[in-house]
């Protein structure tokens, strides 16, 4: 484990972020702005399709963050340790190799440190955000108005990465930089021409017209055809997708559509289309479009088919909760950790479940939950903010303090965290590991003064334990 201070730094990297809730639906979030959410499915999709390239670039993949952005910009950013893929670039990306080809070229800027060079990376921080209820319950809790689903909106965040515009000279370097490191991951450059390619046409564009990738990362005809003619000549051009990960292209895809789109998706993916893809976009749009039933009879009809997916039970658990009826929704969000027991996201589910359910000991099971989560995503604020809400219930006024500063902690908000770990302190045994913890968060949240003082009356030095 590391220290709070390295939990912070870890995260500082490319952009700054500025974390606040809004309790809004997916959908309307985007059409007023960007969000960043959190889905265990799409997270491990985007993970695999980018794992091959950036240990090509000579980048160590198991320290790269997924950050899933809602936005209908067509838009990716790699930074140290970051990897941001905006759902725009996702659903108009035809095929996998499409959208590795535009990751590669991305890291390619990475590799090369163009924007560092800039000083538009060097000289932000960023403070990890963690929302953590899966795609389906953001939109859902968000819409209910439950302060735990939240939507996290950061305009700077996003105004930080689109600031990052390249010279012509840098996007020939990266073009050129993609193509390689696709070619030693043993991938087919052809995505990554044919996506720039498809967008030929914004070249003559004014800039009021032409999508915000294209105006930092400027086309012209000679690069796309110099692209071209480099990664038709490279031996692995004719590589194709696999079966496989076309088929996880596509759910990602309908996911996306389901929620995102619902009132399209449905036109889009007709009741006459029985493929997966399909069938999981229109259980999920009918979900977004507060239609329950019909959505669980969707998704029970999915599950007989497909008994072992998790993803389905967790979309079970999510309509069921949002329209509560959180005691059936117990059952399948169980399943879902059965079948997937290293996804803190879908631990997060179910502790949130158990705790709603004014049991003793379901609310303790709903802890144990929520503290596997924590064990596994430290700076995830919406599981401590769980945590802090079921401590509370149980009289753990020490423990909720400290949840609550962990939280505060996760979201940036030091002087909060501060404020909370020093109350922690105050009702916590001192030979606990946990007024340890409370401890440590206040040497890493720039203690005042006073609170030095404090702390050196009682010999509090800062332990080894948390982040």
């Amino acid at each position: 484990m590391t220290s709070p201070a390295r939990s912070i730094s870890r995260f500082a990297t490319a952009i700054a972020l500025a974390i606040s809730f809004a309790l809004q639906p997916v959908a309307a979030a985007a059409q007023e702005g960007m969000s960043l959410i959190r889905d265990t499915e799409i997270e491990e999709i985007l993970k695999e399709d980018s794992t091959p390239i950036f240990q090509a670039a000579g980048f160590d993949p198991k320290s790269v963050q997924i950050l899933l952005i809602g936005s209908k910009d067509i838009q990716a950013f790699a930074g140290p340790g970051v990897m941001a893929v905006y759902t725009g670039l996702i659903l108009e990306s035809k095929n996998p190799n499409e959208l590795q080809g535009v990751m590669a070229h991305e890291i390619g800027h990475l590799a090369g440190a163009h924007s560092a060079r800039r000083g538009e990376m060097t000289r932000a921080g960023m403070v990890p955000m963690i929302l953590t209820m899966g795609l389906g319950v953001l939109a859902a809790m968000a819409g209910a108005g439950d302060a735990a689903g939240g939507l996290l909106v950061s305009a700077p965040y996003f105004g930080a990465i689109g600031a990052a515009g390249y010279s012509r000279e840098q996007e020939a370097r990266a073009d050129q930089a993609g193509a390689t490191f696709m070619e030693k991951a043993g991938l087919s450059g052809r995505g990554l021409a044919e996506f720039f390619n498809n967008f030929r046409y914004q070249e003559v564009f004014s800039e009021a017209r032409r999508y915000k990738f294209f105006i930092d990362h400027p086309l012209s005809s000679d690069r796309i055809d110099a692209l071209q003619s480099r990664v038709a000549a490279l031996p692995h051009y004719n590589v194709v997708d696999t079966p496989e990960a076309l088929a996880k292209h596509e759910i990602m895809k309908a996911k996306l559509d389901g929620f995102i789109n619902p009132q399209v998706a449905i036109v889009k993916y007709s009741e006459t289309d029985k493929a997966y893809p399909a069938r999981y976009a229109r259980a999920i749009a009918y979900y977004q479009m507060k239609d329950p039933d019909r959505a669980l009879k969707l998704i029970d009809a999915l599950i007989n088919d497909y008994p072992d997916n998790p993803y389905l039970y967790e979309l079970k658990g999510q309509v069921l909760f949002e329209f509560a009826r959180a005691k059936e929704a117990e059952e399948p969000q169980r399943k879902s950790v059965e079948l997937k027991p290293d996804a803190p996201l879908l631990h997060i589910n179910l502790g949130q479940t158990l705790i709603s359910l004014n049991d003793p000991k379901k609310r303790d099971e709903g802890i144990d939950e929520l503290k596997k989560a924590t064990g596994e995503d430290i700076d995830n604020s919406v599981a401590w903010r769980l945590l802090a809400e079921a401590y509370d219930q149980r009289g753990d006024d020490g423990l909720a303090r400290l949840a609550t500063a962990e939280a505060m902690f996760a979201d940036g908000d030091m002087k909060q965290a501060r404020i909370f770990a020093m109350r922690a302190r105050e009702m916590l045994d001192k030979k606990s590991i946990e007024w340890r913890r409370a401890t440590d968060i206040v040497l890493a949240s720039g203690p005042s003064d006073d609170d030095l003082k404090e702390l050196a009356r009682e010999g509090a030095v800062t332990s080894s334990y948390g982040r």
